[in-house]
């Protein structure tokens, strides 16, 4: 009950899950998302690659990380990737890796801000917010965890990945040779609420009822970013929703419609808000358990210099992967992880290694925890079975985590 009464779980419920479900709903009766599907895949899409291409754009333009972007690139590739025959196993992979990891390595957003304001004055380097902000920019070139996941993803999309095995293989083999975009046995994170086109007769469908209301959420969420220093993430999302309703309502859809449509969208996400509303309470055990400490107290103790940063990346990937949020994981490891690491070598460039693998590590476990909410809306809005999804693009983001990993311990043992 605390987990699930908190204002940050009533947000994700009210905005991000019924606001999305209802525009995908009033998309379901205006047509916007499926005419715009068409209008691009005519001009840019020419197959399954670059159908997956542009996924990878969209998500590389949204890059804010999160639910914004899983969200926003989600639902606007679902319908051309959908016409390509891309599976939904493949979809959800590139609407998740190109969330937390490109906010990451292109990290014009809140991220940088957030994390100087945790590990501000717990270094002589970090000796102002600024200092901070300013490390966390040198370190980028050292997440090896995030510029991998994105090389990987962009590979990915153009078919010439050599880590794609197991199911995520089969799901490509599936939809190559029958068209389904999932598996016979899937539950899928949508319903048919949110698939089916309910057009009223008369009613002509256009790019302006997909633009007006995706233009308006990311003019207000930028706009407030630049104009007010913090992006207004409810005021954007129910103003995309009205603004939906406005454009149908003077295109002359009636009110009773509107209304019809946005009520189905709603209906559609009411079980990703059950499972998030779990998830959530996992969280909230593992927290009171003292998960996260007890790992960084056990794991912590075996420093070797030149191994450090890449325990530091296990420790990440193993508390973020529990407890489903890489800030989480930041907020914990992060004012832990800089005083140990210039306490075994106050070196710049060390720390510059340790601080990009403390950011990689927890964007990894972040990524396929089945708990965090990227993964979980990364599912809802392509439409995909969750544990699916999951088990497709773990290994993948594995094997770029053992490869950075490496790359860690290398570097170390010879710059030191």
């Amino acid at each position: 009950l605390p987990a699930v009464g908190t204002e940050s779980y009533a947000q994700i419920l009210l905005v991000y899950l019924w606001c999305l479900g209802g525009l995908i709903g009033l998309w379901t009766r205006t047509g916007g998302a499926q005419y715009f599907a068409r209008w691009a895949g005519e001009r840019m899409v020419r197959g399954r690659k670059t159908a997956k291409l542009f996924g990878c754009i969209i998500g590389t333009v949204f890059h804010q990380g999160g639910t914004i972007s899983t969200i926003l690139a989600g639902s606007t590739v679902k319908p051309v990737c959908d016409e390509a025959k891309v599976s939904h196993e493949e979809l959800s992979y590139l609407v998740d890796s190109t969330a937390s990891p490109i906010a990451t390595v292109i990290p014009f957003n809140v991220w940088p801000s957030y994390v100087a304001g945790l590990v501000v004055g717990t270094i002589p380097l970090f000796a102002t917010t600024g200092d901070a902000i300013s490390f966390f920019y040198k370190a980028i070139f050292f997440n090896f965890y995030g510029i991998l996941a994105v090389f990987f993803t962009y590979t990915f999309a153009l078919e010439v990945n050599p880590f794609v095995f197991g199911k995520m293989k089969k799901a490509i083999e599936r939809v190559k040779s029958n068209g389904q975009l999932d598996r016979p046995d899937a539950h899928t994170m949508s319903s048919k609420e949110l698939d089916e086109l309910k057009i009223p007769e008369g009613y002509k469908p256009g790019n302006i009822d997909f633009a007006v209301p995706i233009l308006t959420l990311i003019g207000v969420a930028v706009g407030g970013l630049i104009f007010l220093g913090s992006v207004p993430i409810n005021e954007a999302f129910v103003l995309a929703v009205l603004t939906a309703m406005v454009v149908a309502l003077i295109k002359g859809m009636r009110l009773t419609e509107v209304v019809d449509g946005f009520v189905d969208g709603v209906k559609g996400v009411s079980l990703g808000a059950i499972i998030l509303a779990l998830a959530v309470t996992l969280g909230r055990v593992s927290s009171s358990l003292g998960t996260a400490g007890f790992l960084i107290r056990t794991t912590s103790e075996i420093i070797v210099p030149a191994f450090l940063p890449a325990i530091f990346m296990l420790i990440c990937m193993l508390i973020a992967f529990s407890v489903g949020s890489s800030w989480g994981t930041y907020a914990v490891v992060f004012p832990i992880a800089m005083p140990l690491a210039y306490a075994v070598n106050p070196d710049p460039f060390y720390m510059t290694l340790c601080f990009g693998a403390v950011l990689g590590g927890a964007v990894y476990g972040d990524q396929c925890s089945p708990i965090s909410d990227t993964t979980i809306l990364s599912s809802l809005a392509t439409g995909s079975d969750h544990m699916d999804h999951v088990t497709t693009q773990m290994p993948m983001a594995t094997i770029a985590a053992g490869i950075g990993a490496v790359l860690y311990t290398i570097i170390a043992l010879v710059a030191l």
